[in-house]
Protein backbone atom coordinates (compact mmCIF):
# COMPACT_ATOMS: atom_id res chain seq x y z
CA UNK A 1 0.00 0.00 0.00
CA UNK A 2 1.67 3.37 -1.05
CA UNK A 3 1.73 5.74 1.98
CA UNK A 4 -0.83 8.83 2.02
CA UNK A 5 2.11 10.64 3.62
CA UNK A 6 6.30 10.45 4.13
CA UNK A 7 8.57 12.22 5.99
CA UNK A 8 11.92 12.15 4.84
CA UNK A 9 14.62 13.09 7.64
CA UNK A 10 12.39 16.29 7.82
CA UNK A 11 13.65 18.96 9.88
CA UNK A 12 12.55 22.47 11.00
CA UNK A 13 15.02 24.92 12.28
CA UNK A 14 13.54 28.20 13.22
CA UNK A 15 15.76 31.40 13.10
CA UNK A 16 15.04 34.66 15.32
CA UNK A 17 17.88 36.25 17.24
CA UNK A 18 18.83 32.73 18.06
CA UNK A 19 18.58 29.44 16.35
CA UNK A 20 15.76 26.62 17.68
CA UNK A 21 15.69 23.25 16.16
CA UNK A 22 12.44 21.87 16.41
CA UNK A 23 12.78 19.04 14.28
CA UNK A 24 15.79 17.05 13.88
CA UNK A 25 15.02 14.41 10.79
CA UNK A 26 12.33 12.94 11.44
CA UNK A 27 11.71 9.48 9.11
CA UNK A 28 8.18 7.98 9.10
CA UNK A 29 5.13 7.14 7.25
CA UNK A 30 1.48 6.77 7.35
CA UNK A 31 -0.70 4.57 5.55
CA UNK A 32 -4.08 5.70 4.14
CA UNK A 33 -6.83 4.91 6.93
CA UNK A 34 -4.38 4.89 10.10
CA UNK A 35 -5.52 6.71 13.40
CA UNK A 36 -2.40 8.12 14.63
CA UNK A 37 -1.45 9.85 18.10
CA UNK A 38 1.14 12.01 18.17
CA UNK A 39 2.54 12.63 22.09
CA UNK A 40 5.27 14.53 23.24
CA UNK A 41 6.32 17.02 26.50
CA UNK A 42 5.53 20.66 25.98
CA UNK A 43 8.29 22.36 22.96
CA UNK A 44 8.79 18.47 21.64
CA UNK A 45 7.60 19.86 18.37
CA UNK A 46 4.80 17.79 18.08
CA UNK A 47 2.79 20.64 17.17
CA UNK A 48 5.37 21.97 14.52
CA UNK A 49 4.95 18.47 13.17
CA UNK A 50 1.81 18.71 12.65
CA UNK A 51 2.00 21.91 11.15
CA UNK A 52 4.37 20.81 8.55
CA UNK A 53 2.04 18.15 7.85
CA UNK A 54 -1.01 20.11 7.44
CA UNK A 55 0.55 21.98 4.91
CA UNK A 56 0.61 25.15 8.00
CA UNK A 57 3.95 25.56 8.15
CA UNK A 58 7.45 24.63 5.65
CA UNK A 59 10.26 22.30 6.54
CA UNK A 60 13.63 23.37 6.72
CA UNK A 61 15.45 20.57 5.67
CA UNK A 62 14.91 16.73 4.56
CA UNK A 63 11.42 16.50 2.29
CA UNK A 64 7.76 15.51 3.18
CA UNK A 65 5.53 13.35 0.78
CA UNK A 66 1.56 14.20 0.97
CA UNK A 67 0.07 11.99 -1.62
CA UNK A 68 3.47 10.67 -3.35
CA UNK A 69 4.22 15.12 -3.63
CA UNK A 70 6.73 16.86 -2.50
CA UNK A 71 5.72 19.71 -0.38
CA UNK A 72 8.65 21.65 -1.83
CA UNK A 73 6.97 21.58 -4.96
CA UNK A 74 3.99 23.47 -4.48
CA UNK A 75 3.66 27.50 -3.97
CA UNK A 76 2.53 29.04 -1.57
CA UNK A 77 -1.27 29.04 -2.80
CA UNK A 78 -0.55 25.27 -3.92
CA UNK A 79 -0.45 24.04 -0.45
CA UNK A 80 -3.59 26.51 0.35
CA UNK A 81 -5.22 24.63 -2.36
CA UNK A 82 -4.70 21.14 -1.54
CA UNK A 83 -5.25 22.19 2.41
CA UNK A 84 -8.53 23.16 1.48
CA UNK A 85 -9.64 19.88 -0.27
CA UNK A 86 -7.28 17.39 0.94
CA UNK A 87 -7.35 18.07 4.57
CA UNK A 88 -9.12 18.93 7.64
CA UNK A 89 -8.31 20.24 11.10
CA UNK A 90 -10.07 20.16 14.24
CA UNK A 91 -8.24 22.66 16.82
CA UNK A 92 -8.53 23.20 20.36
CA UNK A 93 -9.86 26.67 20.50
CA UNK A 94 -12.83 25.91 18.12
CA UNK A 95 -12.15 28.82 15.78
CA UNK A 96 -15.42 28.67 15.02
CA UNK A 97 -17.05 32.29 13.61
CA UNK A 98 -19.08 33.71 17.14
CA UNK A 99 -21.99 35.42 14.77
CA UNK A 100 -22.44 32.78 12.12
CA UNK A 101 -24.86 29.73 12.41
CA UNK A 102 -23.53 26.42 12.55
CA UNK A 103 -24.42 25.76 8.83
CA UNK A 104 -22.41 28.64 7.99
CA UNK A 105 -19.50 27.76 9.65
CA UNK A 106 -19.57 24.52 8.40
CA UNK A 107 -19.80 25.61 5.05
CA UNK A 108 -17.20 27.76 5.21
CA UNK A 109 -14.04 25.46 3.49
CA UNK A 110 -16.41 25.09 0.78
CA UNK A 111 -16.39 28.79 -0.41
CA UNK A 112 -12.70 27.97 -1.62
CA UNK A 113 -13.37 25.12 -3.14
CA UNK A 114 -14.55 23.73 -6.87
CA UNK A 115 -17.55 22.89 -5.38
CA UNK A 116 -21.00 24.20 -7.16
CA UNK A 117 -22.57 26.48 -4.96
CA UNK A 118 -25.67 24.74 -5.50
CA UNK A 119 -23.93 21.91 -3.34
CA UNK A 120 -22.79 23.44 -0.63
CA UNK A 121 -25.91 22.72 2.04
CA UNK A 122 -26.44 19.75 1.15
CA UNK A 123 -22.73 18.87 2.05
CA UNK A 124 -22.71 20.91 4.88
CA UNK A 125 -26.02 19.26 6.46
CA UNK A 126 -24.70 16.17 6.00
CA UNK A 127 -21.83 16.79 7.67
CA UNK A 128 -23.44 18.06 10.25
CA UNK A 129 -25.66 15.07 10.46
CA UNK A 130 -22.88 12.76 11.00
CA UNK A 131 -21.88 14.31 14.41
CA UNK A 132 -24.80 14.73 15.99
CA UNK A 133 -25.66 18.19 15.71
CA UNK A 134 -28.46 18.54 13.60
CA UNK A 135 -30.95 20.01 15.50
CA UNK A 136 -28.28 22.84 16.19
CA UNK A 137 -27.85 24.01 12.53
CA UNK A 138 -29.83 27.22 12.64
CA UNK A 139 -27.75 28.01 16.44
CA UNK A 140 -24.79 30.17 16.89
CA UNK A 141 -21.60 28.77 18.61
CA UNK A 142 -22.21 31.28 21.65
CA UNK A 143 -25.27 29.01 22.03
CA UNK A 144 -23.73 25.83 22.06
CA UNK A 145 -21.37 23.84 24.89
CA UNK A 146 -17.92 23.52 24.90
CA UNK A 147 -18.73 19.62 23.35
CA UNK A 148 -20.71 20.97 20.44
CA UNK A 149 -18.28 23.63 19.44
CA UNK A 150 -15.78 20.64 19.45
CA UNK A 151 -18.28 18.68 16.97
CA UNK A 152 -19.24 21.32 14.78
CA UNK A 153 -15.27 22.09 14.15
CA UNK A 154 -15.19 18.05 13.11
CA UNK A 155 -18.09 18.51 11.01
CA UNK A 156 -16.04 21.54 9.17
CA UNK A 157 -13.30 19.44 9.06
CA UNK A 158 -15.24 16.42 6.97
CA UNK A 159 -17.49 18.60 5.10
CA UNK A 160 -14.91 18.74 1.94
CA UNK A 161 -14.40 14.80 2.61
CA UNK A 162 -10.68 15.22 3.27
CA UNK A 163 -8.07 12.37 3.00
CA UNK A 164 -6.38 13.32 6.04
CA UNK A 165 -8.36 14.91 9.06
CA UNK A 166 -5.60 16.70 11.75
CA UNK A 167 -6.50 17.22 15.09
CA UNK A 168 -4.48 19.10 17.84
CA UNK A 169 -5.70 18.87 21.25
CA UNK A 170 -9.07 18.32 20.39
CA UNK A 171 -10.74 17.39 24.08
CA UNK A 172 -8.48 20.50 25.60
CA UNK A 173 -11.03 22.93 26.15
CA UNK A 174 -13.64 20.24 27.65
CA UNK A 175 -14.79 18.19 29.71
CA UNK A 176 -14.13 14.66 30.34
CA UNK A 177 -17.53 13.65 29.40
CA UNK A 178 -18.08 15.89 26.07
CA UNK A 179 -13.94 14.91 25.86
CA UNK A 180 -14.70 11.33 25.36
CA UNK A 181 -17.58 12.02 22.88
CA UNK A 182 -15.36 13.88 20.33
CA UNK A 183 -13.20 10.97 20.71
CA UNK A 184 -15.75 8.64 20.26
CA UNK A 185 -16.90 10.59 17.27
CA UNK A 186 -13.00 10.31 15.97
CA UNK A 187 -13.46 6.84 16.33
CA UNK A 188 -16.22 6.12 14.88
CA UNK A 189 -14.79 8.49 11.42
CA UNK A 190 -11.68 6.08 11.74
CA UNK A 191 -13.88 2.80 11.46
CA UNK A 192 -15.48 4.65 8.77
CA UNK A 193 -12.14 4.88 6.69
CA UNK A 194 -10.65 8.42 7.52
CA UNK A 195 -7.53 8.82 8.07
CA UNK A 196 -6.75 10.70 11.77
CA UNK A 197 -3.32 11.60 12.89
CA UNK A 198 -4.02 13.19 16.99
CA UNK A 199 -1.88 15.61 18.86
CA UNK A 200 -2.42 15.18 22.57
CA UNK A 201 -0.54 15.38 25.99
CA UNK A 202 -3.55 13.08 27.33
CA UNK A 203 -3.11 9.36 27.69
CA UNK A 204 -6.61 8.50 27.41
CA UNK A 205 -6.89 10.50 24.25
CA UNK A 206 -3.82 8.45 22.95
CA UNK A 207 -5.71 5.14 23.75
CA UNK A 208 -8.04 6.14 21.04
CA UNK A 209 -5.83 5.62 18.07
CA UNK A 210 -3.92 2.02 16.59
CA UNK A 211 -0.39 3.75 16.45
CA UNK A 212 1.49 5.70 18.99
CA UNK A 213 4.57 8.24 17.80
CA UNK A 214 6.41 9.54 20.86
CA UNK A 215 8.44 12.66 20.07
CA UNK A 216 10.95 14.63 22.38
CA UNK A 217 13.50 17.17 21.69
CA UNK A 218 12.65 16.91 18.38
CA UNK A 219 12.92 13.23 17.27
CA UNK A 220 10.96 10.26 17.17
CA UNK A 221 11.24 8.22 20.27
CA UNK A 222 8.89 5.48 19.93
CA UNK A 223 6.53 4.41 16.99
CA UNK A 224 4.50 1.36 17.82
CA UNK A 225 0.91 -0.52 16.88
CA UNK A 226 -0.42 0.07 20.37
CA UNK A 227 -3.53 -1.88 21.77
CA UNK A 228 -6.76 0.00 21.40
CA UNK A 229 -8.14 0.21 24.52
CA UNK A 230 -11.95 1.62 23.63
CA UNK A 231 -13.91 -0.66 22.28
CA UNK A 232 -16.56 -0.17 19.46
CA UNK A 233 -18.97 -3.03 19.74
CA UNK A 234 -22.88 -2.89 18.28
CA UNK A 235 -22.73 0.68 17.24
CA UNK A 236 -21.90 2.02 21.04
CA UNK A 237 -18.08 2.73 22.47
CA UNK A 238 -17.32 0.70 25.20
Amino acid sequence: MTAIIKAVKLEKTYRDEIETIALRGLDFSVEKGEFISIMGPSGSGKSTLLHILGFLDRLTGGDYLFEEKSMNDYSDEGLAQVRNEKMGFIFQAFNLLPRTSVLENVKLPLLYSDVKESLWDEMALKAIDSVGMSHRKDYEPAHLSGGEKQRIAIARALVNNPSVIFADEPTGNLDSKSGSQVMEILEKLHIEGHTIILVTHETYTAEYAHRLIKIKDGLIEVDQIVEQKHKHQNGFFK
